[in-house]
């Protein structure tokens, strides 16, 4: 009886291709080329399942095109790659890499926040440059993070750590506003307080964006939200890009109508909104808030687990869409 075969989209841990390879047919992408639609059409022909990343969209002609599939696995807890409606009504299973990146995210996620409330980036290029000759009283004088108010947009498992992080590491006031308010048990154990989105806005002294990338959310951050804010207020996003306008964003740096931004995604990434590139008072990193080898292995792992559970044994462990294997 012939072995399933499936394809790994992007470059992984060779001991997760040893893996896979125990069960399935595997067609890797050791160059970790990102490859065009067409390219991934064609690569994807006879596969009954994809290992992929958020580079790697599947979509109605995708799943036209590729009859046979049956299982694409995200080695990412986000899934807006997935048109996750059309792949239901094709029958295909979508799975993700939740929970294993949690705590690893909420940790770069405070970095992120203590680096540009501190200035960290724009004061090594300032020493780099060799512009440093003197002290001075008020050299790249940031904001303060202990004892502040720490806003946080979005409060599922990444928010509830950051959270944790301020109000227990950092002695912060917490406050979140969320779809959803969460029960009084995880309130408390994130210290943190339930408000609207138009309070988070004007009271936080650091935002921290931790909400999934969707239609609604599409633009949460724009040139309207950014006016609320206040003048010495940092705004960080680990979320997704899209989340905020980048455009906007880049005027209110320059204008100082907040004092500083760090960014870990962007909209069109790898592409970053040129502005961006030329304000000083913004701190930027490619996308690698769940970057540690431990964590990074685990989501590799989990994504294998579902393509092997569900090709071989017709079960997943974290299926975005169930009812296809109800089906």
């Amino acid at each position: 009886m012939s072995r399933p075969s499936i394809l790994v989209a992007r470059a992984v841990f060779p001991e997760t291709l040893d893996r896979l390879g125990q069960y399935f047919d595997v067609e890797a992408n050791p160059d970790d080329t990102v490859w065009s639609k067409s390219q991934l059409i064609e690569k994807l022909q006879g596969k009954a399942g994809a290992f992929t990343a958020g580079s790697d969209r599947i979509d109605t002609d995708v799943l036209a095109a590729c009859p046979q599939l049956k299982i694409v696995a995200n080695m990412a807890v986000g899934f807006n790659n997935f048109d996750l409606d059309a792949m239901t009504a094709a029958g295909v299973l979508g799975t993700n890499a939740p929970d294993v990146l949690t705590e690893t995210t909420a940790d770069f996620g405070f970095a992120l926040l203590m680096a540009t409330a501190r200035r960290v980036t724009e004061s090594e290029h300032f020493l780099r440059a060799g512009k440093w000759t003197k002290w001075s009283y008020d050299m790249f004088a940031g904001a303060e993070v202990h004892g502040s108010t720490l806003g946080i947009l979005g409060m599922g498992r990444i928010g509830q750590g950051i959270a944790r992080r301020g109000a227990h590491g950092f002695g912060m006031n917490v406050i979140y506003h969320n779809r959803s308010q969460l029960s009084p048990d995880l309130e408390a154990a994130c210290k943190a307080r339930y408000v609207s989105k138009e309070e988070l806005l004007k009271t936080a002294d650091h935002l921290v964006l931790v909400l999934p990338y969707s239609a609604s959310s599409h633009h949460a951050i724009g040139g309207a939200e950014l006016a609320l804010m206040k003048p010495t207020a940092c705004l960080v996003n680990i979320a997704r890009g899209g989340i905020v306008d980048d455009a906007a964003l880049a005027v209110a740096l320059r204008e100082r109508r907040i004092a500083a931004a760090g960014l870990d995604v962007f909209e069109g990434e790898p592409t970053v909104y040129p502005d961006l590139l030329t304000v000083p008072n913004v701190v930027l990193t490619p996308h690698i808030a769940s970057a540690t080898v431990p964590t990074r292995r685990a989501m590799a792992d989990l994504a294998a687990d579902n393509l092997i559970g569900y090709l071989t044994q017709g079960k997943a462990l974290t299926p975005l869409n169930p009812q296809v294997m109800a089906g």
